[in-house]
């Protein structure tokens, strides 16, 4: 199997017990994948092509905000590339990448923060998908993030909001994090939202909260803060297997649970904060850890483009529905055979050459929304500094 296939961490609902550990230390600049003031994937290349409908190309380098108000913690999926069941301190060229691909677009609106952990690597999970062991020390993961989180806190915080943003495994960390270390505790009125891609969230059917998150309601409109948002993606004409690990509660969970979905791109653009609605993506213009390692698209006929990432304006749309028993961010594609853009997209997991269908689009849960989820970022960060961030808390 290729590492793409394992980005999994539904694992993480009930981590396991595991031997004491001394987590890394947080003050320690080479402990962080990204902080602000280092060099580092957030900091480095970020531009986007934008390509338009009629193969037109615009440049835009997504500069990074000159004095931005509000910080992001980014906690990276499951891509370690190291042998052992969890992975080392020191950042491997694929967590690099991903740091790029998810977390660098949002230096737009936010300082980022992004620990290294001794995250569950590919090779343990794939291990445990094949029953050959117990899938790395999750309680591990988890404690890493937790003490980052204590550090960035004590040292960076200084009363400032935050956005927690997350993908597959990263996301089920900080689902346990809002549990045991914000819902009902001071920092939550820190917490401006949190983004939890590619990670089932389970909340009562046909309610925003409750479930997972006991006190955290689902996002239901762009200047809605403390809230959050999930969902795990599958294109509109692929089904969602029986066997999928995403868009239906792992068996053993509670009777009455739906995996929640919400779609970035309505909160901004619907009344309601629901319904199909017309996807910003920003797909990531290279072979890698986060596309499988198969080619992207010619993105435009008669063009090379060369730039980190591409914009496809008006060419996804998705929304949020229930079908295959399942609840899913269904995506689709507006495509025109006559015009020079591409007609498709990457971010399926390809496996000797076949497409696994159980994983739908988990590889691009972010880039689907990507340029969505920064907007979001900046309108839910001015909300919150209207309500008067920590003073209107009493704090």
């Amino acid at each position: 199997m290729k590492t793409a296939l394992l980005t999994l961490f539904a694992l993480l609902a009930t981590p396991a017990l595991a031997a004491e550990d001394t987590p890394p230390d947080y003050r320690d600049p080479a402990s962080w994948l990204c902080r602000p003031g280092q060099n580092d994937p957030c900091s480095g290349e970020a531009s986007a092509t934008r390509v338009a409908a009629d193969g037109s190309v615009s440049l835009d380098l997504l500069p990074a905000a000159k004095k931005p108000k509000i910080d992001c913690f980014y906690v990276y999926p499951t891509v370690s590339t190291d042998a052992a069941p969890n992975s080392d301190m020191e950042a491997d060229p694929a967590e690099r990448t991903v740091a790029q691909a998810q977390a660098a677009p949002f230096r737009q609106a936010c300082r980022v923060f992004a620990p290294l952990y001794r995250q569950v690597t590919l090779a343990a999970l794939r291990d445990r998908m094949m029953g050959k062991g117990e899938g790395g020390d999750r309680l591990m993961a988890f404690n890493d993030v937790k003490a980052a989180w204590a550090d960035y806190l004590k040292h960076d915080n200084k009363g400032r909001g935050v956005i927690l943003i997350g993908h597959s495994q990263g996301s089920g960390v900080l689902k346990a994090l809002i549990a045991s270390e914000i819902e009902g505790k001071p920092a939550a009125s820190r917490m401006i939202a949190a983004y939890l891609a590619g990670h089932n969230v389970l909340v009562p059917e046909g309610r925003d909260v409750g479930g997972d998150l006991k006190s955290t309601p689902l996002c239901r409109s762009a200047s809605q803060t403390g809230c959050a948002l999930a969902w795990v993606s599958f294109r509109d004409t692929m089904p969602v297997p029986p066997a999928s690990l995403f868009g239906r509660p792992p068996a053993g969970s509670p009777a009455g649970m739906q995996v929640a979905c919400t779609n970035p791109a309505a909160l901004i653009s619907t009344p309601a904060g629901v319904g199909r609605a017309t996807l910003r993506p920003l797909m990531v213009n290279r072979t890698g850890i986060v596309d499988s390692g198969n080619p992207p698209p010619k993105w435009v006929k008669g063009r090379n483009i060369y730039t980190p990432f591409v914009a496809l304006p008006g060419l996804l749309s998705g929304e949020c529905v229930a079908r295959e028993n399942a609840h899913v961010l269904s995506v689709g594609i507006n495509a025109d055979p006559a015009d020079p853009r591409t007609d498709t997209i990457n971010g399926d997991v390809v496996v000797n050459g076949q497409t696994v269908p159980a994983w739908g689009l988990h590889l691009v849960d972010m880039s689907l929304v990507m340029e969505d989820l920064v907007d979001l970022a900046r309108r839910q960060a001015e909300a919150w500094q209207r309500q008067g961030g920590l003073r209107r808390r009493g704090k």
